[in-house]
């Protein structure tokens, strides 16, 4: 088998390839009942702040379309009385002339309002998408199984979740239900995402304790997020399942690497932190039931 670091080569050198041929955009790769929040017109999933603000509400309402009140409008039917919504924050770029004559773009905060699909009525049914989660018979994968079972410090990973997600405060991880995911394997490569930014705890690699900036978007938090992945990508072709993820990782990273301008030395980084978070991951391995049990794992272990 080969070494790890000549696997960690060849897995980055395929992200990079993949980059430099273009990719299709990033897929959430499970549904939900309540789904992701959303403007019920255009159906496009909001991003940033707006995501995490409206998620919020997704939950307390159940439903995950949004509209202004003017689109609620121009479908027949109104905002209940005594309804609040909710801002959406975006940014405008304006232009300003300089004295010297050059121009000079500067961006402004803008916002407007939407309001929850349940706090309005009138709507004809026919119009309002359907929000029912994606249902299949969930086979668990022997060998993308072994890793997780058998990561002797690994966090709790809490079931039913309406996203993916890992609670640092907290030390556990969210997950969808796996029958929700469209594939198998994207269940384990979302669980693999989290799991690699576990290991940045501080009873772990302290990873994150060195991170100069935590907040959504920041320069550090693009580069955790870059670093989960390639972990990931490591996972999944470790286990046998890259095939299946190897392209939706590829408009992941890409979508993150943005951030840096498209800077491939920044993926080489990440790489690299992502070796170590995926070393951990595998140097705390418990030994595997010997009676029909996949012997991945130790084989794994001998080649780091």
């Amino acid at each position: 088998m080969k070494s790890s670091f000549d696997i960690y080569e060849m897995v980055t050198n395929l992200i990079i390839e993949r980059l430099e041929q273009g990719v299709i955009p990033w897929q959430i790769p499970w549904k939900v009942e309540n789904g992701l929040p959303q403007n019920m017109i255009h159906r496009k999933v909001y991003r940033g702040f707006n995501f995490w603000l409206l998620l919020t509400v997704v939950d307390k309402f159940g439903s995950p379309y949004f509209l202004t009140f003017n689109q609620v409008n121009e479908l027949g039917g109104h905002v209940l009385k005594g309804e609040k919504g909710f801002p959406v924050v975006f940014w405008k770029i304006l232009e300003k002339e300089e004295k010297d004559g050059s121009i000079d773009q500067v961006p402004f905060l803008r916002y407007y309002t939407v309001f929850n699909l349940k706090q309005t009525e009138g709507i004809d049914e026919s119009k309002i998408p359907s929000s029912e989660a994606h249902d299949h018979d969930f086979d668990p994968i022997a060998q993308a199984e072994q890793v997780i079972e058998c990561w002797t410090d690994c966090p709790q990973i809490r079931y039913d979740q309406s996203h993916a997600f890992y609670s640092p405060s907290g030390d556990y991880i969210g997950m969808p239900n796996p029958r929700t995911f469209f594939k198998d394997e994207q269940f384990y490569a979302v669980l693999y995402h989290e799991c690699c930014h576990a290991t940045g705890h501080i009873n772990r690699t302290g990873r994150h304790e060195k991170l100069p900036d935590h907040r959504f978007n920041s320069k550090g938090y693009s580069q955790e997020e870059l670093v989960a992945e390639m972990g990931a990508s490591f996972l999944c072709y470790l286990t046998g399942i890259q095939n299946a993820t190897i392209d939706n990782s590829a408009a992941y990273i890409k979508s993150w690497i943005r951030k840096f301008k498209e800077d491939k030395k920044m993926l080489l980084i990440a790489s690299s932190m992502a070796q170590k978070a995926v070393d951990y991951i595998l140097e705390h391995q418990s030994e595997p039931r010997p009676a029909g049990s996949n012997q991945l794992v130790p084989q794994i272990a001998k080649a780091s």
